[in-house]
């Protein structure tokens, strides 16, 4: 279970004023539940997951990870959560089997568990041909799937996924999604942000839209085409953050330019 509530972050500038990445943001995930936090760059998401995971204070507000609030019990906290993004790094001399032997030695698993657990996530990921070779040298696809499986590897209840497809190939970004609806349906809370909104639409059983640091709508599908009167998620969230006329309206002079083009040829 995921508790966000009231949480707001507050960054100094350098003109002297404050500036609020995040606005009052609060929302629950239950286990099972995949839930998408969707919103344009600068919207307030990653410094939004980043409080929610611990790495980064908030001004005021609170985060509860299976009831651990991640400051005053930062260490129990932790232990609930995987957190993985398209940026996170790897040791490029160490292997993805290295990796994950590495990080079950950091959680204090025994021998046992940490050789059972990468056996069955270097099966479930599809790992075998590369998981003996130099992270150095793998693609981007499977650079990706070892990520996953270090996050994975203390099989722990909660997920954070940020951007887990971006630069994917399509095989690949099958693997991940199909991982992450399976992790659902073994009761795990999972928050997904992601730029690909076709994708969270399939995906996210609710959505919240984050727009200058605030919710601007937050609810399942249905709900939100009800809210704004439109059917696509793009068109839902430029609706609730009144941009979608601005974005679609045509420039000065367009009228007819794509049918007088299409004529010419």
């Amino acid at each position: 279970m995921v508790e966000v509530h009231e949480l707001v972050k507050v960054f100094p500038t350098t003109e002297g004023e404050e500036k609020r990445a995040v606005d009052g943001l609060s929302f629950t995930v239950a286990p099972g539940e995949i839930y998408g936090l969707l919103g344009p760059n600068g919207a307030g998401k990653t410094t939004s997951l980043r409080m929610i995971s611990g790495l980064l204070s908030p001004t005021s507000g609170y985060v509860r990870l299976n009831g651990f609030d991640v400051i005053a019990r930062r260490e129990q906290a932790k232990r609930c959560l995987g957190y993985l993004t398209a940026s996170t790094g790897l040791y490029q001399r160490l292997t993805p089997r290295e990796i994950l032997r590495y990080f079950g030695e950091l959680m204090d698993m025994s021998r046992d568990e940490v050789d059972r657990r990468i056996v069955e996530l270097i099966d479930w990921l599809d790992m075998r041909e590369f998981a003996d070779l130099r992270c150095g040298g793998l693609s981007t696809g499977q650079r990706q799937r070892t990520n996953i499986a270090r996050a994975l590897m203390g099989d722990p209840p909660i997920l954070i996924m940020d951007e887990p497809t971006l630069g994917l190939d399509v095989l690949t970004n099958r693997i991940v999604l199909d991982f992450i609806r399976a992790e659902a349906a073994r009761g795990k809370a999972v928050i997904m942000s992601t730029h690909y909104l076709d994708e969270a639409e399939t995906l996210c059983h609710r959505f919240g839209l984050i727009h200058e640091g605030r919710l601007v709508g937050e609810g399942g599908l249905a709900a939100l085409q009800e809210k704004a009167g439109r059917r696509r998620l793009s068109e839902i969230f430029l609706k609730l953050c009144g941009h979608d006329e601005h974005v679609l309206r045509q420039p000065p002079g367009a009228e007819g330019t794509p049918s007088q083009g299409r004529g010419a040829a």
